[in-house]
Parts: C-alpha cells; sequence; structure tokens
C-alpha cells in the first residue's frame, strides 16, 4: 500500500505526567485517512494531521448510522520495542461488522498495515510507564451526500490515536454492576456481534440508570426473554462458578472479543472447563448467594480484566469474592498484560512489533 505523508508543521505537546492520562484525553499528532468510492474502490491512503473531517449536512452516516469501529493497543516493552497485540482478528471483526452494516470491506492485510503504519509515525507517543499504552481506534464510515436508506457510493476509514492509563479511575478494583432488566441491548438477527457505534449509543440509557444508584456497568439480558446474561456495557463477561468459567456464547447477539477469545485459550491452558453456554440471571444469583459464584469478571481490550465486586438485580444485590480481586482474575490480568508488555513469553504467537 502506497501512503502518503503530510507533515505537521507543529507538533503538539505530549502529556508530561504519564500516570494522569486518564482514557482517551489526548489525541495524537496525526491520523491515518483512506476512501472507497464505488467503482473505484479503496484509494488514496494517507497519513495527514490530526484534524476536523468536513462532512456535508446531508451524509449518510448522520442520518442513517453506516458506521463500524475497532479499539486495539500498541505497548513499550522494558526494551523499549513496540508491540501490538493480535490485530489482525480487529481486522477480521470490522470485515464481519461492514459486512452487517453492507459496508465496503476493508481487507485484513491493509488493516494491519494501516495500523503499524500510523503507530510507526507516533511511535514517539507510545508511552512507557507501567500500565499504560497507545490506544488506537479505526473507524469507517459512509461519506456519501443523500438522503435515502441505501448502501452508501463512499466511505471512509480513519485511524486515530491517543496515549492512554486505565480505562477506570480505580484500575483493577472490583466495580459494582447493576442488572438491566427493562431495556435490551441486542436480539438475534440486529447487530449486536458488530461493533457499530448504534448498539453503544442504544445503552447509554441503561448506563445513566446504572449510575444514578452508584454502579459503574450495566449487564444486560438477552432479549427475548430478558433472562440470560449476555454481556456488560463495555466488556464480555465471566463467571467461576464451582471452579468452572461461565460466559454467553457467540452466537449473534454478544461481541466476539479479542480479550474473550485469548483468555479462554489461557484458562484452557489452564485446565479449566470453560462453558460458552446460556447462564440465567436466577442461576447466577442464586450461585452468589449459595457461595458457588466465586469470581467474576469483563473481559476488554479497554480495561483487560475488570473485576466485579457487586451484582445487583432488582431488590437482591450479592457481594463476590468479599469485593476483593479474585486470585484468578489478577492471575489472568498479570499473564495477558505481561504478553502484551513483553514481559511473559508469548507462546502463543499473539504479539506483532511494529
Amino acid at each position: 500500500m502506497d501512503i502518503r505523508f503530510e507533515k505537521r508543521e507543529q507538533l503538539k505537546e505530549k502529556p508530561q505526567d504519564e500516570s494522569k492520562l486518564g482514557f482517551g484525553k489526548y489525541m495524537t499528532d496525526y491520523m491515518f485517512v483512506m476512501d472507497w468510492d464505488r467503482g473505484e474502490g479503496w484509494h488514496d491512503a494517507r497519513i495527514v494531521p490530526h484534524e476536523p473531517i468536513p462532512l456535508e449536512p446531508a451524509c449518510v452516516v448522520l442520518h442513517y448510522a453506516q458506521e463500524t469501529f475497532e479499539g486495539l493497543k500498541a505497548y513499550r516493552t522494558a526494551e523499549g520495542k513496540i508491540q501490538l497485540f493480535r490485530p489482525e482478528m480487529n481486522a477480521r471483526r470490522m470485515i464481519h461488522s461492514n459486512e452487517r452494516l453492507c459496508m465496503p470491506e476493508f481487507p485484513e492485510e491493509m488493516f494491519v498495515e494501516a495500523v503499524k503504519a500510523i503507530v510507526r509515525v507516533e511511535k514517539d507517543w507510545v508511552p512507557s510507564a507501567p500500565e499504560t499504552s497507545l490506544y488506537i481506534r479505526p473507524f469507517m464510515f459512509a461519506t456519501e451526500a443523500a438522503l435515502g436508506v441505501h448502501m452508501a457510493k463512499s466511505y471512509k476509514f480513519v485511524i486515530i490515536c491517543t496515549p492512554v492509563g486505565a480505562y477506570y479511575a480505580g484500575g483493577i478494583d472490583p466495580v459494582k454492576i447493576l442488572v438491566e432488566d427493562e431495556l435490551v441491548r441486542a436480539v438475534k438477527g440486529g447487530t449486536g456481534f458488530a461493533k457499530c457505534g448504534g448498539n453503544y449509543a442504544s445503552s447509554i440509557l441503561g448506563q445513566v440508570k446504572a449510575e444514578a444508584k452508584g454502579y459503574t456497568q450495566v449487564l444486560w439480558l438477552d432479549g427475548v426473554e430478558r433472562k440470560y446474561v449476555e454481556e456488560v456495557g463495555t466488556m464480555n463477561i465471566m463467571f467461576k462458578i464451582a471452579g468452572e468459567i461461565y460466559t454467553a456464547p457467540i452466537d449473534g447477539t454478544v461481541l466476539p472479543g479479542v480479550t474473550r477469545d485469548s483468555i479462554i485459550h489461557i484458562l484452557k491452558d489452564w485446565g479449566y472447563k470453560v462453558n460458552e453456554t446460556r447462564l440465567s440471571i436466577d442461576e447466577l444469583m442464586k450461585a452468589g448467594h449459595d457461595g458457588t459464584l466465586e469470581e467474576a469478571f469483563g473481559t476488554g481490550t479497554a480495561a483487560v480484566i475488570s473485576p466485579v465486586g457487586e451484582l445487583a438485580y432488582k431488590d437482591d444485590v450479592v457481594t463476590i469474592n468479599d469485593f476483593q480481586i479474585g486470585e484468578l482474575s489478577q492471575k489472568l490480568y498479570d499473564t495477558l498484560t505481561g504478553i502484551q508488555w513483553g514481559k511473559l513469553e508469548d507462546k502463543y504467537g499473539w504479539t506483532q512489533e511494529v
């Protein structure tokens, strides 16, 4: 891929204190951009200064939400190397998301090449403080200016980057989760498996309700019976019940998380039985009360592992592992981040040096 580079006249001042990066607060100097037009395909790959993108008021994405995105990270090792974690999985997931939203495929090889290209340009933005990384946000949207529900004739693929610390201010401290029993997130045949903005927009009301009651996140139930546990607003979720792991199956309503897949690989290597099956909220709350619910944790690129210390459903509340980080949760976090930051051997071949 021939990538044109447009140099910025004056670079931004980088954050001085890497321990206070937060999440998504600082944008780097450049962004990758590429266009697609019907009859021409993908063209004009370029790295340009990070700046506003002009759009026509009739732009299809503003009216009909043809948009998908991804999230991955670049990590700086103790030796100063920069590496990515399973970027090909993000590429494949975006292809599937685009298929569902009737958007053009951005090929896997081009995706990985584009990500590596922007990270090389922004290598000085990859932080080195503990628990920090460069968060990478590829996204695609319809740019055609025309009203009418149809597959657009033009699209734009963009990658922006931001140096980040912990997703939650409390780091890996346990969080409180509220089970949403009125609203629904996804149904089979819908877009639950796709990483598109509409899924997240429709989840905000549940998040607002949870925060008003003092909870950090929402646990969504299935959209038909409102009975089976699916996922948390920004993460997949897993439960350790009587020594076995339970998580919702990837059957059209749950996002196929890269971290989820990685954790399942590691758990199976450690000898755990992983049940990718429908688990009812009643079974989960019962396990919480009888003591067999030993640990619960969310999995995702942003937070990696997020232990759950409290679960509330209707008028029922259970505390998990005395609101402490579970032994398995901590071990999984240490193992996965150890691979990502190059502290542990990557026997799975998951990392790619930039």
